[in-house]
């Protein structure tokens, strides 16, 4: 009898074996070829963790990074910028002619290796805030090739064609750029798409946000205002549009004098004011206006609610105003019921916090909620609305509250610190999050750790760091009593100007 086979042994099919490797081998070799094309439209830009930023020495500029190391010497006469904190695109502008205003520009990346090499030149696109604080557009690169410019992304891909004459920001306006093509501006957004088609001989912002509109010029010379969508808000048929709006309101002036309209051009109120300050938030209360340098409010009907006498008045929260009268600021309301008296230099509004920031002449504060009583006071040392605290000198003493003025320890705060601020005995140290101490309080002052894992220490009235495990990286010889604000990264220190965002080594 003979022995069955539980299966059939089947031989090799070497065609189609030697196919199928071949297909993996072509299948591979894609895979390569498309990585390398991706490698190369990236130009080698690196996203990491790290933080970089521009640094001044000896009157030249480099780069570090967030542990302080050196990525690119000091070695250009203009300070490189930095798009994006978090990518290694650097833009750097040499040989300069400051008579003819001619330069060249060149980006670099970590590795101090040339990229973005196609182009003619490479510039960041900057901006600033109501508060004149620098800041760059992240993702967006402006470039000029065969004499035209157009935008790439920060990795190099190209968003737009080269047919502008023109790439400019618009003040205080993130990811919106104004662009000129044939003696004609318009708007596109950081992705290179079209907003408002290059038509009119002038583009301006309305408000600080897209979404307030923008101010047109026609090319007869008139003024009108456009929505983000280029829909007419209000027809260009005035000499000029003043950025005062509201409610549907517009603010415009014919032959010199303000006029309050509406959308459709409706006059409402053209007399018995100067000048057309604010318009209220509640369309009821009207306008805040001037007469012969006083301040009042005046409803649309022409009705005066608040006579003209205040030096100033400013709804900074509906309903609220800031009032200065004999040279101090206080807080009303429509009623004219004085709810914070006049006594301070200076009060501003926090949205987020809900709170009202008051500054007395000796430049302590009180910290006013919402009900325009004061919860605590001191000198206000950081307000950090995302993280919801709040930072004040008291008595020597820096202590935390959060936004419902309940103290916190400083490692409630700080949840990623590995060192913290102590004082004893008019010193400071620093201890771990069990409350160990890591370094003696023998320090005259002390920042606490940064978010790079550096800390200030003061001593003989000199600055210097120690780093996240408390060991002194710069022993204290900075003299920094002319520094608006005391930071480390490494042994490099936060610049004289911190609207700029550099470092520099004294």
């Amino acid at each position: 009898m003979s022995r069955g086979k539980r299966y059939e042994e089947r031989k090799l099919n070497l065609k189609k074996v030697f196919a199928v490797i071949i297909a993996f081998i072509v299948l591979i070799m894609c895979i390569i070829m498309v990585s390398g094309i991706l490698t190369k439209d990236k130009e080698q830009v690196k996203i990491t963790s790290k933080d970089y930023f521009a640094v001044f020495k000896d009157n030249k500029w480099g780069i570090i990074d967030s542990t302080g190391s050196t990525v690119i010497d000091p070695s250009y006469q203009e300070m490189i910028t930095i798009p994006n904190s978090k990518k290694d695109v650097f833009l750097c502008v040499y040989d300069v002619n400051y008579e003819t205003g001619e330069y060249k520009t060149k980006a670099l990346n970590s590795s101090n290796q040339e990229i973005f090499t196609q182009y003619e030149q490479v510039e960041t696109i900057s901006n600033q805030d109501e508060n004149n604080n620098v800041w760059y557009e992240e993702n967006t690169i402006k470039v000029k090739k065969d004499g035209k410019y157009g935008i790439i992304n920060i990795e190099g891909k190209e968003l737009t064609n080269f047919d502008y004459d023109e790439i400019t920001s618009l003040p205080t306006i993130k990811n919106t750029l104004k662009v000129k093509k044939e003696n004609k501006y318009g708007l596109i957004n950081q992705e290179g798409k079209e907003i408002i088609p290059t038509q009119y001989a002038d583009i301006m912002p309305l408000g600080k946000t897209l979404q307030d509109g923008f101010i047109v010029k026609t090319e007869e010379g008139k003024y009108g205002i456009v929505n983000n969508s280029n829909q007419q808000l209000l027809a260009p048929n005035y000499e000029e549009i003043v950025k005062i709006y509201g409610n549907d309101m517009y603010v415009i002036k014919q032959e010199g004098k303000q006029i309050l309209v509406k959308n459709d051009g409706t006059e409402i109120l053209k007399d018995q004011f100067d000048e057309i300050k604010q318009i209220l938030k509640n369309p009821e209360d009207g306008i805040i206006y001037t007469k012969e340098g006083k301040y009042g409010i005046m409803k649309t009907t022409g009705e005066v609610t608040i006579e003209p006498q205040y030096e100033e008045l400013k709804e900074i929260k509906s309903g609220v105003f800031l009032v200065k009268e004999n040279g101090k600021y206080g807080l009303m309301d429509i009623q004219k019921n004085m709810k914070v008296q006049p006594n301070y230099t200076s009060i501003t509004y926090q949205e987020k916090a809900n709170l009202y920031i008051a500054e007395k002449e000796d430049y302590s504060n009180d910290i006013i909620d919402g009900e325009f009583a004061v919860k605590q006071s001191g000198i206000l040392i950081d307000l950090d609305e995302e993280k919801g605290y709040i930072e004040l000198k008291q008595d020597e003493e820096y202590r935390y509250y959060n936004f419902q003025f309940e103290e916190k320890r400083i490692s409630e705060i700080y949840t990623t610190s590995t060192l913290f601020k102590s004082k004893k005995d008019g010193k400071y140290g620093f201890l771990d999050k069990d409350g160990n101490v890591v370094i003696d309080y023998q320090y005259d002052d002390a920042t606490e750790q940064n978010k790079f894992g550096f800390a200030g220490i003061k001593k003989d009235g000199k600055w210097g760091v120690v780093d996240s495990q408390g060991k002194v990286i710069q022993e204290p010889t900075y003299q920094l009593d002319d520094y608006l604000k005391i930071d480390f990264i490494g042994r490099w220190h936060l610049g004289k100007d911190i609207n700029m965002n550099y470092y520099n080594q004294l």
